[in-house]
């Protein structure tokens, strides 16, 4: 009995299961697309060229 308590205690869950695999595909996937929502959207558009074109103006002349 000792024997097979200490086999099972000494095996380690490495990875992740399948299940896990699948959550973490979709929360990726939700993520990417309000991500990409957002970044596509008129007013953070806007807010990113005028970043930028200040930037330019600064360190390019």
């Amino acid at each position: 009995m000792s024997t097979v308590i200490s086999r099972l205690s000494r095996r380690r869950e490495a990875g992740m299961s399948t299940a896990e695999y699948a959550v973490g595909t979709v929360a990726a996937c939700g993520f990417g697309g309000v991500l990409y929502k957002l970044l596509t959207s008129e007013p953070i558009q806007n807010t990113l060229k005028d970043v930028i074109s200040r930037a330019f103006s600064l360190f390019g002349g």
